[in-house]
């Protein structure tokens, strides 16, 4: 594999640039084919996807590259956040990378080039097919992000084979306040009123760092609303003890330090919707062992990015064929038979 050659090269790059970097070389790429429905193959919300190893919102922020990611390897991509209107994001330097940890920082901002520009993209590809969520955001300087949200709703619905609502970024001061109970009722009643019938299922992204009643009040209206799954989670702004240099940036930690309390959200959103809503694994998942840890405890599908960073692109397809033979070896007949079985 030509990676672990070019990944120190990678890491003298300041991090934002490096991605860049990646992001123009996959969009440089022919036409790569997508992942066939194969063993693993699942059904959540009435999609079918070929596999259950998604690229995590965040890589393709502006939806550049998503049939290139899904030539990958992973059996779906989740571009954005999005934003109705363009936005700079934060200063920068704004992503750090915390290689003693195999883990990032971020405090991005949602940069992106907004809707209007995405939705060209988008159309673009739109008849290749394949499972591309869209994740929506608000402005950080919108005087009512609810109605961002709805706005980014009517746009992005018939583009995407699912939209994820993305209230729990930390890097977006008081977006995270969207996940009390009376305001995330508002938000997703008025998100149910954009879109129109037929329209994609509504998955929601919720934040590692929640306590007992916000979980059981989210479980309780996601349930009630019918959302599609639950996003199981975006990153932390708790700091374990860590050993790179960087520990101490502001921003959302993901990568391997996140896998134990993102695993114990897993479990605690199955026990608190009683199995009955999907959910995507999200957080410290680097290998097959990993990513079966999440499903058998309670995640439809799982999604991966910081990962990608110390691994390389390969990743996604060595997950997949790890989740085949795991899955036979432990008897189970189908990933979905295995949701839950911890």
């Amino acid at each position: 594999m030509i990676f672990p050659l070019l990944r120190p090269l990678l890491f003298t790059l300041d991090p934002e640039r490096a991605h860049r970097l990646t992001i123009a070389g996959l969009r440089s790429l022919p036409a790569a084919p997508q992942p066939r429905f194969g063993a693993v193959q699942t059904e959540i919300a009435g999609i079918r996807f070929p596999n259950p190893v998604g690229m995590a919102a965040g890589f393709d922020k502006d939806g550049e590259v998503p049939d290139a990611v899904l030539g990958l390897g992973f059996g779906f991509t989740e571009v954005g956040s999005i934003t109705p209107l363009p936005q700079a994001g934060n200063p920068k330097p704004r992503l750090f990378r915390l290689a003693e940890d195999r883990a990032v920082i971020n405090r991005m901002g949602f940069n992106n080039g907004g809707a209007e520009a995405a939705v060209e993209r988008l159309s673009a590809r739109a008849q290749r097919g394949g499972v591309v969520g869209i994740n929506i955001g608000a402005n950080k300087d919108s005087t009512d992000r609810i109605a961002d949200y709805a706005t980014m709703t009517r746009i992005m619905a018939p583009l995407a084979t699912y939209l994820a609502v993305n209230i729990s970024s930390p890097n977006t001061p008081g977006l995270r306040a969207l996940q009390d109970e009376s305001a995330l009722t508002d938000l997703l009643d008025t998100v149910f009123e954009a879109r129109e019938a037929g329209g994609p299922p509504v998955f929601l992204k919720v934040a590692p760092d929640l306590d007992p009643a916000d979980i059981d009040a989210i479980a309780r209206i996601a349930l009630d609303k019918g959302l599609g799954a639950l996003i199981v989670s975006n990153t932390t702004i708790d700091r374990p003890e860590l050993k790179s240099r960087q520990a101490g940036e502001a921003g959302g930690l993901s990568g391997a330090p996140l896998k134990s309390k993102a695993l114990q959200r897993i479990r605690d959103f199955r026990k608190a919707t009683g199995g009955a809503i999907p959910l995507v694994g999200v957080g410290g998942i680097s290998n097959a062992d990993d990513a079966w840890e999440r499903i058998r405890a309670g995640a439809s599908l799982v999604q991966l990015y910081s990962a990608m960073v110390y691994e390389g692109p390969g990743l996604a397809a060595r997950i997949a064929a790890g989740l085949e033979s795991r899955m036979k070896r432990d008897g189970f007949k189908s990933i979905a038979e295995a949701v839950g079985t911890e």
